[in-house]
């Protein structure tokens, strides 16, 4: 009889544990699901900031001479176009034009590259590059274990770490990273996020990890910044309208699908990987446009989940992918894949069959949350 695999210790493990954090199993590793509160956690983002352990991400670099070539050729954006120093989100596919996963691109010197998959895709995604690698001068190396990944996100951020650094942090644009000292300890610091705020991530070496942990808190603590787990992390990019793999991206959609065609990039030069289903892909969702991801906001107080029907008219017309709570609103919120004709922001004769009861829903466009810029 086979057990399961033990899960993952990411190198904060023990401080997280003596904070007091709730830990959870997720995709394989022992990660903190919150601190205290989970709305404490999530306003803290919004208003000041939060710091996060990420270490579940997957790196992968790629290098050799023709790393750019391979790595359009591999994912459906345009790599070669990408300036060192900076970054792009795309999607590796199958060759039906399914979604394998979504997937941060950072360009780190001429001939080098670092892909940031999702957890419970990052061997899927090794293995899929690995795979695609013949024929092309490049070398596609796992480099798990080689960071830890901390993450700064909030209005307070950019305050926050120009206190531990000297790096030109006004001079780092939004998907774009450079090499630095934070708190003595050698980083890529990026100005990526996933919680619709400003905000830094920062790749370490694990045995940094709870140095620089420690030197942010210190140096967070004027500012408001406190630890936040993966709870608040989620209706926080639930709120900026982002896609969660699993839940609005899957092997059953394309790009075109989820909304997402812009990262397409049919004009790149060669061939790529599932290029022929998603140039049909493309066709239909132009002809005939298949549901649309739409974000629903309830008029009650009940909190639709993944997986419940989205109706109108006595019939199901679509459903819902993402639902929480949203502490920013005050009411709670849906992201759902709908027919076409009830996707209009506005439309109000929609429900949600929440165990046996409709639930009135507003259709309205996303992201339901904008910060100010």
């Amino acid at each position: 009889m086979s057990t399961a695999p033990a899960p993952r210790l990411t190198a904060l493990d023990a401080l997280h544990r003596s904070l007091g954090a709730t830990m959870t199993d997720f995709a394989g590793w022992d990660m903190p699901l919150r601190y205290a509160s989970e709305r404490d956690e999530h306003n803290a983002v919004r208003t000041r900031a939060g710091l996060f352990d990420l270490s579940h991400m997957g790196e992968i670099t790629v290098t050799g001479p023709q790393a750019a070539a391979f790595l359009s050729f591999a994912l459906v954006g345009n790599i070669a176009t990408v300036g060192v120093g900076r970054a792009r989100y795309t999607m590796i596919v199958a060759e039906d034009g399914g979604i394998l996963d979504d997937l941060i691109v950072y360009r780190l010197g001429e001939t080098e590259y670092m892909v940031v998959a999702n957890a419970g895709n990052a061997q899927l995604v090794l293995d899929t590059l690995a795979g695609r690698a013949g024929g092309f001068d490049t070398e596609v190396r796992d480099d798990r274990d080689a960071y830890a990944l901390l993450a700064v996100q909030g209005p307070e951020s950019p305050a926050i770490l120009k206190s531990v650094t000297d790096a030109d942090l006004d001079g780092l644009k939004y998907y774009a990273g450079l090499p630095g000292t934070v708190a003595g300890v050698p980083a890529l610091i990026a100005r990526t996020g996933y919680t619709g705020e400003d905000g830094f991530e920062l790749f370490v070496a694990p045995g940094h990890a709870e140095q620089l942990w420690k030197a942010l808190t210190e140096a967070g603590a004027p500012h408001g910044l406190i630890p936040c787990g993966l709870s608040c992390r989620d209706t926080l990019r639930l709120e900026a309208g982002m896609p969660l793999y699993g839940h609005e991206l899957t092997t059953a959609l394309t790009p075109f699908d989820a909304g997402l065609g812009r990262v397409v990039k049919f004009e790149k030069e060669g061939d790529f990987v599932g290029r022929e289903a998603l140039l049909a892909a493309a066709e239909r969702a132009e002809s005939a446009p298949p549901r649309k991801l739409v974000g629903l906001v309830a008029e009650g107080r009940r909190v639709p989940r993944a997986g419940f029907e989205v109706v109108a008219e006595g019939k199901v017309i679509g459903e819902v992918t993402s639902g929480a709570p949203s502490p920013t609103l005050g009411k709670p919120i849906a992201m759902a894949y709908v027919d076409a004709a009830y996707a209009a922001p506005g439309t109000e004769a929609v429900g949600v069959d929440i165990r046996g009861t409709h639930e009135a829903y507003e259709v309205v466009a996303l992201p339901f949350y904008k910060r100010q810029k």
